[in-house]
């Protein structure tokens, strides 16, 4: 139920696709993984919608330690090649877009996924994994870059360390 006595829309049924980027080795707050946060969300969204998954991967491979990775990282703001771009967006109705944040926004290989794509009358949902800095400026550099989109509000911000178990909360968004 929405909060004036209207059904809440649900996502579980439509054509989806999850574009995300997640980073595994050692990881603020949790130390070293083998799986990156955000690929648990995405793992979960694509179990409950049974979206397609694209993980965005960088060309060249980050540090595995963290404090060397974000200064990485901070070199590729607007020059971050990608292993393999997205084809075709044109079947889907509803984008997920997962990222951890970097430096107050989005991992710079997703802006290289994204830039090209045509978003024109896709729904968008937003999942941010973070240790503190919740959505940051991602909604709305998400909106910049994805034009003729519609970019939900409902966005959400998930804590790295709880993202292992974060599968209800997720279902609860969707």
């Amino acid at each position: 139920m929405s909060l004036f006595g209207g059904k809440k829309e649900s996502y579980k049924d439509k054509k989806s696709l999850v574009i995300y980027f997640s980073r595994a080795d050692e990881n603020y707050s949790v130390g070293y993984i083998d799986k990156g946060n955000t690929e648990y969300i995405a793992e979960y969204v694509k179990d409950i919608t049974n979206a397609d998954l694209f993980k965005v991967e960088p060309l060249v491979p980050y540090s595995k330690d963290y404090n060397t990775c974000i200064q990485e990282a901070k070199q590729r703001v607007g020059n971050a090649p990608i292993k393999e771009n997205i084809k075709d967006i044109s079947s889907y109705e509803v984008i997920y877009i997962m990222t951890p944040i970097y430096w107050g926004t989005y991992a710079p290989e997703l802006e290289t996924a994204l830039k090209e794509l045509d978003f024109t009358g896709k729904t968008i949902r937003i999942v941010t994994t973070h240790e503190g800095s919740g959505l940051a400026n991602v909604p709305r550099d998400i909106k910049n870059i994805c034009k003729g989109a519609n970019v939900l509000e409902d966005a959400i911000a998930i804590r790295g360390a709880d993202c292992k178990n974060a599968r209800n909360k997720i279902e609860n968004w969707i």
